[in-house]
Formats: structure tokens, sequence, C-alpha cells
């Protein structure tokens, strides 16, 4: 591989929106310009960004990932990071599809919050009701 291949890929989760670089490197994981364990305080939400990595079976210490991510809360881009790794990865390997397929990492979540409506208290709550 040479110096200046990068693979791109995108991910969406709720609100957030994140954008993958992977690079041939050394194995640094930069968030928003900081390290991955600063940005994602959790160690969950760190183990939900390498999932993708660990079903692959791919070497972490080959790669960089560049990501910007906003957006959302914390959870929502976080899974918006696991989907831009998996799509990145299948960028450099068509051949990594059957285990990111298997384990989910490719299919998007197209869960958001549903819209409060007029009249109510929420999306779906409202106001109790009385019958006498």
């Amino acid at each position: 591989m040479a110096d200046n291949i990068q693979y791109y890929g995108t991910g969406r989760r709720k609100s957030s929106t994140a954008r993958v670089f992977l690079r041939p490197g050394s194995g640094r994981f930069t968030v928003n310009d900081r390290a991955l364990d600063e940005y994602f305080a959790r160690e969950s939400l760190c183990m939900i960004i390498r999932q993708p990595l660990d079903k692959a079976e791919v070497d972490r210490t080959k790669f960089d990932f560049k990501v910007t991510v906003r957006g959302g809360g914390t959870a929502g881009q976080a899974g918006a990071v696991r989907l831009g790794v998996a799509r990145a990865l299948l960028k450099y390997d068509k051949g990594l599809r059957r285990p990111l397929k298997e384990g989910g990492f490719l299919t998007r979540d197209a869960r958001i919050v549903e819209r409060k409506k007029v009249g109510l208290h929420k999306a779906r709550k409202d106001t109790q009701y009385s019958k006498r």
C-alpha cells in the first residue's frame, strides 16, 4: 500500500454523523482531534467502536483512524463511528464483508426520535382520559 492511500466510510445513528478515514499507520485512533479514550470517556462506548475490528479480526496496529463526528449524544456518536469504521474496512478489503455483515455492523440503525404531535404532551403521551 502507498502512504497516501486512505479509505473513507460514513456512519449515521440517531442525529449523529461520523466521517471515518482509514489510513495505513501505527494504530492511532483520533476522534475530533482527540484520542478515542479521551473523547469517549466510557469504556463501553470504546468497545462499541472497536467491535467491527474485533469481528473482522483486523490488526488494529496496522491502521490509523481519523474520525470527525458531530450531532447527537455520546451513544449515538459511538454508533455512528462504528458504522463508519465498518464501511471503511469494507472499502479496504471486500473479503471482510461476511464477518461484518454477520455481526450486523453494516446495517444502518434507522431508529430516530419520534416528533412531538400537536395537542399531546410528547410524541404519544396524551392527557388523562376521564369517563365521568
